[in-house]
């Protein structure tokens, strides 16, 4: 076979197997698609069927290929990236300001500090430190991961309960755009480089000043002529980050939440939104499958690896139900509501496989720890609903609705 052929075979196992698992499988109700994509990544990747068939993994995911699925793979991250600034919700949050940021500061701050300390354990190992990295940068990366939630899942997963246009669900969302912005500054501060740091300061004046501009020209717009410019935006803010050493992830979600949500018509954002996660995501979690390894600790490798993802998925789930039951007794919340909160916050999945996939970029964290993290991610996401449903049914809410 030729490249291409190769390429459209590999397309083929991307889209094809996952969705079979998911449907047939009836996991609907224990993970989006998305989800089984992540999982359907980490098994066709080098951990497992690489290590199980080598030549098959070397000849469907040879370089060329793999080289093509990239450069797909990061667009549609930094699209995905950019919408989820776009939908940050800043004003609702500050007109609650109070109860808003008690709540976020206890959610993020409680697994942040719990996946810190596991951090701290994990430098006493080999195998778990990226050879980049400060050992401050890799437990801040560790706890941030713990803390981090994903706002485009935690939308998918209320809206399958029923939940996102009521009070709870929007409240729920508020708490969730500050810790997105305070996740974002994080990274960006774990990735700050003080050789280039004269470069990553004349970015950010840059991106300051082209924003007031950006700003302008798009409110002057009709909305058909700002689907056009905001790629553009994209891509110049997702380079000049990138040429700065902050990571074009840092750019895309800076070019998102200078956007308006009000700019664009929100029927026609979700739908975006939904076709990146329909036709362009896929090929992102395959190719972050393809980064996932089994390595650390010798023969005990793949051992090692689910112990550390066992103790950095106790830090996040802990960590989240304490830190939303300080919150619910500070403000008084009726009983019950702290559970569910805890546990739609601990989702993780797609940011925090990103952000990880930064940590990685960056060689802050090794293959072994971004496997451990990435098994978390997948854990704490399935665990969602499964754990919130019945939460909400005593509570009296509707049911989830039918697929």
């Amino acid at each position: 076979m030729n490249t291409t052929e190769i390429f459209l075979l590999a397309m083929l196992l991307i889209f094809a197997v996952p969705y079979l698992i998911w449907r047939l499988g009836k996991l609907d109700y224990w993970a989006p698609l998305v989800v089984v994509q992540i999982v359907t990544g980490v098994l066709l990747g080098p951990g497992v069927l690489g290590r199980a068939f080598p030549a098959y993994y070397g000849f469907v995911f040879n370089p060329a290929v793999t080289s093509a699925l990239n450069g797909i793979a990061w667009w549609a991250v930094m699209v995905f990236v950019m919408l989820a600034g776009i939908e940050l919700d800043l004003k609702a949050a500050w007109r609650h300001r109070r109860e808003s940021t008690i709540t976020a500061a206890l959610a993020m701050g409680v697994p942040l500090l719990f996946g810190a300390a596991v951090g701290g354990a994990m430098l006493g190992y080999a195998g778990w430190v990226g050879p980049q990295a400060l050992d401050w940068q890799f437990v801040a990366g560790i706890g941030m991961a713990c803390a981090v939630t994903a706002l485009p899942i935690l939308v998918l997963l209320m809206e399958k309960l029923a939940v996102l246009r009521q009070p709870m669900g929007q409240r729920i969302l508020r708490y969730a755009s500050l810790d997105d912005i305070a996740i974002w500054a994080v990274l960006a501060l774990i990735l700050l480089d003080w050789e280039r740091v004269g470069r990553q300061l004349g970015f950010l004046v840059l991106f300051i000043l082209a924003t007031l501009l950006f700003r302008r020209l798009m409110a002057g717009l009709d909305e058909a002529d700002r689907w056009y410019v905001a790629p553009v935006w994209l891509a110049a803010c997702a380079f000049g980050a990138d040429w700065s050493g902050l990571h074009f992830m840092v750019g895309a979600f800076l070019a998102g939440v200078v956007m308006d949500a009000h700019w664009f018509t929100q029927a026609k954002l979700d739908l975006l939104r939904a076709h990146v996660l329909l036709v362009m995501m896929p090929v992102y979690f395959l190719s972050t499958g393809l980064r996932t390894q089994f390595g650390a600790g010798g023969a005990l490798g793949m051992q090692a690896v689910m112990l550390a993802a066992a103790a950095l998925l106790a830090a996040s789930v802990s960590g989240k139900l304490i830190g939303t039951r300080i919150a619910g007794k500070l403000l008084g919340w009726p009983a019950g509501e702290a559970g569910i909160i805890g546990w739609l916050l601990q989702t993780k999945a797609l940011i925090m496989i990103i952000f990880a996939n930064v940590l990685l970029d960056k060689q802050i964290i090794t293959a072994e720890t971004f496997t451990a993290l990435l098994l978390m991610a997948v854990a704490s996401t399935m665990l969602t609903v499964p754990m919130v449903f019945p939460k909400l049914a005593r509570l009296g809410h509707l049911p989830i609705p039918a697929a």
